[in-house]
């Protein structure tokens, strides 16, 4: 039934992951299907902030970024589970939609709980996503 699901999540949080990921496991293993684990670095006002950035600097977030995500596959991810691992840059919900459509998955499995200062934007990214995308979304409610 799935066979390509999509995983966002921030590494830099655990809250986007820490419940979640025994359940995209389990869907992970039922269905045999890929991981298309991603995470997004938010572009935010970038465009602003680059002028005062080294040249190379995003780019030097990118590579660091991806090395990152790598490593929380290996430390995380059991051996023998077809991941891609995706890094976007870009408006976090907006990002997961065009994602989800690029590699065609039929499965997004996201994190959302009751937003708190520090992590505001991860409850109104899940509604986002669940309210303007085509694929079917299942939204682990953390507590």
């Amino acid at each position: 039934m799935y066979k390509d699901i999509l995983y966002p999540i921030d590494i830099t949080e655990e809250g986007s992951w820490s419940e979640s990921l025994s359940v995209v496991l389990e869907y992970i293993k039922a269905f045999d299907a890929r991981l298309h684990i991603m995470t997004v670095i938010p572009d935010g006002s970038m465009n602003i902030v680059r002028q005062y950035l080294p040249s190379g600097s995003v780019e030097k977030v990118l590579d660091n970024t991806n090395e990152s995500l790598h490593k929380f596959v290996d430390e995380h991810i059991p051996d023998g589970v077809k991941v891609q691992h995706i890094v976007a840059k870009g408006p976090v919900y907006e990002c997961i939609i065009q994602t989800a459509d690029q590699i065609n998955a039929d499965l997004i499995v996201m994190s959302a709980h009751r937003p708190e200062l520090k992590d505001y934007l991860l409850g109104p990214n899940a509604a986002k996503v669940v309210r303007h995308s085509n694929r079917s979304v299942l939204v682990v409610r953390n507590h």
